[in-house]
């Protein structure tokens, strides 16, 4: 009897665990203000890795973004180039709206996206097209970015089917860096070579 209470206590305790999640006013007050179209003007890179339901790590990635905004409508334009030699892309089309919230649209994200900034942080909340073997997926993204610094955004995203999460993206954006292509980057090495 008392190893089942203590199994139901623990049950307990991790559905409810599961069941909390971050607020974005959590972060109100925060510094620094994490301007979207500010950051992600311009050409940078940035190195990320996907890691599945067990933290195994299964991909590493560069990607090479370019950024341009008109008022409050950009363009983001990203290429991906993961080391097991896939090379992908996806433009984002992108839109400020009111109290610091933002919508936005790319060929493999299903419908509109939404997002909103606070402090230092921004949640990004879309679905994305996945292709895994020849079948197609649709997961949620619950995409979340921080403002280290002037210069550093860490960027970790949760994807998930039917509420369990599947996989997580880490990705740390660093535009202190002069680099603006991924073909100098480890990835993009291990690319060439496999592709020999």
């Amino acid at each position: 009897m008392k190893n089942s209470y203590k199994m139901l206590m623990f049950t307990l305790m991790t559905l409810s665990l599961a069941g909390c999640s971050a607020n974005i006013a959590d972060y109100s007050n925060t510094t620094p203000a994490f301007d979207i179209k500010t950051f992600f003007t311009g050409e940078f890179v940035a190195n990320g890795m996907v890691q599945d339901y067990t933290n195994k790590v299964t991909r590493r990635f560069c990607v090479e973004l370019s950024g341009t905004w008109d008022n409050n409508q950009g363009e983001l334009a990203e290429v991906f180039y993961f080391h097991d030699g896939e090379i992908s892309y996806r433009t984002w089309q992108l839109t400020k709206l009111p109290n610091d919230k933002y919508s936005g649209t790319a060929e493999d994200v299903i419908g509109t996206a939404y997002g909103q900034q606070n402090g230092y942080a921004f949640n990004w909340q879309y679905t994305l097209s996945v292709p895994i073997d020849g079948t197609t997926y649709n997961l949620a993204m619950d995409d979340w970015m921080y403002q280290l610094d002037e210069n550093r955004v860490m960027n970790k995203t949760t994807m998930s089917k039917f509420g369990v999460d599947v996989a997580e993206i880490t990705l740390f954006f660093d535009k202190s860096s002069t680099q603006t292509s991924c073909l100098n980057t480890a990835a993009h090495s291990e690319l060439a070579v496999g592709s020999k």
